[in-house]
């Protein structure tokens, strides 16, 4: 009889690790895709986590993410997104990245997306804001009318630009060029645009406009560019050269300014829309939320730098100034 009990104990002992694994394979996977990099976003990250946890959901205990960092690789996009329909995660989240948006849309119809974009009706992701009518739901911004708001505050602080220059990427499916060159010839700007899909060609294009000497410049909103912030607010204060860009992380970094749609709120959006999908809402029930808050952060030590005064009327309208 003892023999049969130790038996018996060190069966149970054997299935328990067994048991355990076994409910941690369960938990539902999240495909977190991102094209910037993780230093960048770890801020971003933080408020996903802290929109899941308003849901219910915990990393860890009843979920788990999968993060992918693709640091501006756009061509990696399709693969990774046939990789995670192949092994049917739960859902997959694109917050801030219209290319991997467009990415999972094209992907799979089924598995439920969660995307934070600039014009998700305009790139074919939902069938209307009120309305999406698919796989796919999330947060939009209005990239058109950003784009128009940056270079005007561009041109505030430097009122004597004629000649911008744009650092792009073509690599991007998701970038808004036309709108950027519109705002331009609005209030009277001539645009040279300068490419880059490497860090090589971003240096190329700094070495650019240390020859042509434009009066600004305009960073487009790009993942990549976005895993890239020192890089660049160190090219541009050695050139010294007033620059605009699209994400705070940049001006804390030592850029100018930046104008956007606050990415912290947008994350957090997405990670409650994940955790109400994961809870039985189905992505069509669920509104596309648009960004209402936005943030104006100033650099006065890098103004200073740069022998610019920042008017009155800026300071008392940007949401954050760094001295």
């Amino acid at each position: 009889m003892k023999r049969r009990t130790f038996i018996a104990g060190l069966g149970s002992a054997v299935a328990w690790p067994m048991v355990a694994r076994a409910q941690q394979a369960v938990l539902p996977v999240i495909g977190f895709v991102q094209l910037g990099s993780a230093d960048a976003a770890a801020g971003y990250v933080a408020a996903f986590r802290q929109g899941l946890s308003e849901t219910g959901y915990v990393e860890g205990q009843n979920v788990t993410i999968e993060y992918h960092w693709l640091e501006g690789q756009f061509d990696r996009l399709p693969a990774l997104m046939a990789d995670l329909v192949r092994r049917r995660v739960a859902l997959i989240a694109t917050p801030n990245s219209t290319a991997a948006a467009i990415a999972a849309k094209a992907a799979t119809t089924t598995i439920p997306i969660v995307f934070g974009v600039a014009e998700a009706v305009r790139f074919g992701l939902v069938t209307s804001l009120a309305r999406p009518d698919g796989n796919a739901t999330g947060v939009n911004g209005f990239n058109t009318e950003l784009v128009a708001k940056r270079l005007g505050i561009l041109h505030e602080l430097v009122p004597k630009a004629v000649r911008v220059a744009v650092l792009f990427n073509p690599a991007n499916v998701g970038s808004f060029l036309p709108d950027v060159e519109k705002a331009a010839r609005a209030i009277g700007l001539q645009i040279h645009v300068l490419n880059a899909t490497t860090s090589g060609e971003i240096d190329a294009a700094f070495a650019t406009l240390t020859r042509e000497r434009p009066d600004a410049l305009f960073v487009s909103p790009d993942s990549f560019f976005g895993s890239r912030p020192v890089q660049i607010t160190t090219l541009a204060a050695r050139d010294r050269i007033p620059a605009s860009y699209p994400n705070r992380y940049f001006v804390e970094d030592g850029g100018l300014m930046s104008y956007g749609e606050s990415q912290t709120e947008s994350f957090r959006q997405v990670g409650v829309y994940t955790g109400k999908i994961l809870n039985g809402a189905k992505p069509a029930d669920l509104p596309v939320v648009q960004s209402t808050k936005f943030e104006l952060v100033i650099n006065l030590k890098t103004a200073k730098a740069l022998g610019l005064t920042v008017p009155e009327s800026l300071l008392a309208r940007a949401d954050e100034v760094i001295e």
